[in-house]
């Protein structure tokens, strides 16, 4: 058994495109905001890392990155883990041969290029549900892992299922990392940009009104996000963003639409966890479409393409699933060029593309691409 557990402390609606102009005030506090964020990301910002033993590194740093909601809610199995299932989670990790570490530490390795051991696993946990505190933080404390709650400011002590801030606080006390998920959670690539700047500065100041600190790294409510959301949000000085895709974090990616494999109780029974936690990324670029959202006209289905590293080998065992259920024709261009074709468009709201490659140890590669047609979203 080689489980590793690291404490967080060792590293610290409509179709347009939100162009809208910034209220004046809005916009001058968000420069305020700004200047904040990178001078605490700056000050914040430790270059100590852990050494890898060498002869247990893969060849691109990468990392399987996990999503929680809800914890023992049975009655919201849409965003719940039933507490039989957490635990059977829990265990696979102790047992196997997974080094559980500190979001924090992924991004930064994924940033600079650093390796990372095979099987690294990190933990998340979006939105302020109060079984975060009750069922999840316990079970965690039991068994040494790290973890990142990603706080949606405006619900903190709002009603009784909600963490409160002392809740958070005695978390990131013990160790736990906390997250940015906006004030309000709500659809930003549908808000204009005075109302995102507005909500973005109300989180911020939140966070140094309670914790004395604004978090470095950020989640998209709902995982949902555009070119404009990524630019605002890296304009912030945060240190990466992740999406709800799923997908392997894998070195050279962007790291502000980085994927996670959302667990609930329908995709988070332990066989299927026990695949997740084994898979591998499948390294891409020139991916296209750029954007997640279709806004307006523009084609539906898009086309859809991408490059893939040429460590990943012969993709001739490489498949990819719509979520809408279309039929996918995949074309290899040259050795390494795929291009995707799609029988029907994507429904509104959020939809995706799955891509998986079977290794012959029995463990997957495994790409997602992410849509989000305007009308649909709730």
């Amino acid at each position: 058994m080689r489980s590793r557990a690291v404490s967080s402390r060792e590293v610290m609606a409509n179709g347009s495109s939100c162009r809208s102009g910034w209220p004046s005030g809005v916009a001058t506090l968000w420069r305020v905001a700004k200047f904040v964020l990178l001078s605490l990301f700056v000050l914040a910002a430790s270059p100590a890392m852990d050494v890898y033993a060498q002869d247990e590194v893969v060849a691109m740093p990468s990392a399987v990155v996990v999503i929680y909601h809800r914890f023992g809610e049975d009655t919201l199995p849409s965003t719940n883990i039933s507490l039989d299932q957490f635990e059977a989670h829990l265990r696979l990790l102790q047992d196997g041969n997974y080094n559980v570490v500190p979001l924090e530490e992924v991004v930064i390795a994924l940033r600079d290029g650093t390796a990372l051991p095979d099987r690294t696993i990190a933990i998340t946990i979006d939105d302020t549900f109060r079984s975060i505190y009750t069922e999840a933080f316990p079970r965690f404390q039991v068994a040494g892992f790290p973890f990142t709650v990603f706080v949606n400011t405006d619900s903190v002590g709002q009603v009784g299922g909600a963490l409160s801030w002392d809740d958070i606080r005695a978390m990131h006390a013990a160790g736990a990392s906390i997250g940015a998920h906006s004030a309000a959670h709500a659809h930003m690539p549908f808000m204009d940009r005075g109302a995102m700047e507005e909500d973005l500065v109300r989180m911020t100041s939140t966070f140094l009104q309670e914790l004395g600190f604004v978090p470095n790294i950020f989640a998209y409510p709902y995982g949902e996000y555009s070119d404009e959301v990524v630019a605002m949000v890296r304009d912030a000085g945060y240190l990466a963003a992740f999406g709800q895709h799923s997908g392997v974090a894998v070195a050279g990616a962007d790291l502000f639409t980085l994927p996670r494999f959302a667990l609930n109780e329908r995709y988070g029974e332990p066989d299927r966890f026990a695949t997740i936690i084994d898979t591998l990324g499948l390294p891409v670029s020139d991916l296209l479409p750029e954007d997640m959202p279709i806004w307006g006209t523009a084609p539906n289905p898009p086309a859809i393409g991408f490059t893939v590293d040429e460590e990943v080998g012969s993709l001739h065992r490489l498949a990819c699933f719509a979520s809408n259920g279309a039929d996918v024709t995949l074309d290899v261009l040259g050795d390494r060029r795929v291009e995707l074709r799609l029988d029907r468009p994507f429904g509104p709201g959020r939809s995706r593309i799955n891509c998986t490659m079977p290794l012959p140890d029995g463990r997957f590669r495994w790409l997602g691409i992410p849509f989000l047609v305007p009308g649909g979203v709730a």
